[in-house]
């Protein structure tokens, strides 16, 4: 659609008045849950062996973190995030299984998998989350679905129990249902799904090779999550391995901390969503995660940092790939890398000082902490870290194209 505007009507002035309200005949979503579905989805999610709490962006879009910790708790339940969903269930909880999905971890897809009842709300069981369909529907298991959009129930994976309305509502009245009732959870049960949950945690998956001579990406995020975990700190990511990395790495104990453009994919957004939370929270810290292909798609709004005084800092992660591009050029056409390598880069130090901000180079492992300490202590500036990592570094686990969410690659070994 396309309004266009006369300039001879621009030019003209009227006084502006905001309504209270905004009303739109063709959109009146319901916002409370039917009271029957809620009913039956707690009696299901009562009487379940190996339960699974499961929550995408809707959880933070519709302000439920809340509500979803508190019914989590009462229920004493495994919860899982996606992408977007990340920091709606506090990462240092031992409830939190992870990310789940394409690049999510061993025990929250394993638990996805093999889960009798599955409560998902607010999210949509895209390709990135179940990978293979019939895959996923070999295993039976009851489904609540909770969205406020009913295009999104039974879209990609058919549910039992579909609840339309806001997930914050919906939850809220699941919880007082969960009050006033006296049944809880089989405690026996529960406990035997917890030692196999346990089970797969051993396996470490996120675990990596650490090393003295070359900066492993999965080190510098982790460093950075250490370093500012007391803080309010927002991070922004742009498309990729470093996406990934820091998704992994990074532990979100609070929703809204983490902005990317998740399905979407829109590679250069990292900084514009920096600058923007800058603006907003100028007090936070607001670090910029990002690659040294992506950051070149909107670099030049390091000149917008300079004209509007919003002192983020940006962490590339340089690899001299695109590093997602050349994964997947290694892992499913046989190393025949095509246009994924990086041969024609700037000096990014000297790029950042053109537009009057600090650069800082990074080649050794022992100088990550450094640097980041000296970033942070800048508050007033904005400043660029081009931090060299391993270029053959590959995001684990990986849940290959056509898979199925359990069929995932762990490592190298597993090739």
């Amino acid at each position: 659609m396309v309004v266009d505007v006369p300039k001879d009507v621009s030019l003209k002035t009227a006084p502006f008045a905001y309504p209270e309200r905004v009303e739109m005949r063709s959109y009146n979503p319901v916002r409370k849950g039917h009271g029957g579905q809620i009913r039956k989805a707690l009696q299901l999610l009562l009487h379940a062996k190996r339960p699974y709490i499961y929550t995408g962006g809707g959880v933070v879009l519709g302000n439920a973190a809340r509500e979803l910790r508190e019914l989590a708790d009462m229920l004493g339940f495994p919860c899982t995030n996606t992408l977007m969903g990340l920091g709606a269930t506090p990462a240092s909880d031992p409830k939190f299984l992870g990310m789940l999905g394409m690049h999510g971890t061993y025990e929250a897809n394993m638990t996805m998998q093999h889960c009798d009842v599955l409560l998902a709300v607010g999210a949509r069981f895209d390709d990135r989350v179940i990978g293979n369909p019939k895959h996923f529907a070999s295993v039976e298991r009851k489904i609540v679905h909770i969205d406020i959009d009913p295009s999104s129930i039974s879209k990609r994976v058919k549910v039992d129990i579909p609840i339309v309305g806001d997930v914050k509502d919906v939850l809220q009245e699941l919880i007082q249902q969960l009050k006033e009732g006296s049944s809880r959870p089989d405690a026996t049960a529960l406990a035997a799904w917890w030692t196999q949950i346990n089970d797969w945690r051993r396996r470490e998956c996120l675990s990596y090779k650490r090393s003295n001579e070359v900066i492993k990406p999965q080190q510098v995020v982790e460093t950075l999550w250490e370093l500012t975990r007391g803080m309010d700190t927002y991070i922004t990511s742009d498309v990729g391995q470093h996406q990934m990395w820091a998704a992994q790495f990074y532990r979100f104990e609070e929703p809204r901390r983490w902005i990317n453009s998740g399905g979407l994919g829109t590679m250069g957004v990292g900084l514009p969503y920096a600058m923007g939370i800058k603006l907003a929270k100028p007090q936070s810290e607001v670090f910029c995660i990002t690659g040294e292909g992506s950051i070149q798609m909107c670099i030049q709004e390091l000149s917008t940092c300079a004209q509007y005084k919003t002192p983020v800092k940006i962490v590339s992660l340089n690899n001299r790939y695109l590093g997602m591009v050349r994964q997947w050029q290694q892992l499913d056409y046989g190393g025949r890398y095509s246009h994924s390598y990086m041969d024609a880069l700037p000096d990014f130090v000297k790029l950042a000082e053109a537009y009057g901000h600090v650069g800082l180079l990074v080649e050794r492992p022992g100088d990550v902490e450094p640097a980041l300490r000296e970033a942070i202590k800048l508050k007033d500036r904005t400043v660029f870290l081009d931090v060299r990592t391993d270029p053959t570094e590959n995001v684990w686990p990986m849940v290959q194209a056509g898979k199925g969410i359990s069929e995932m690659l762990l490592g190298s070994e597993d090739l």
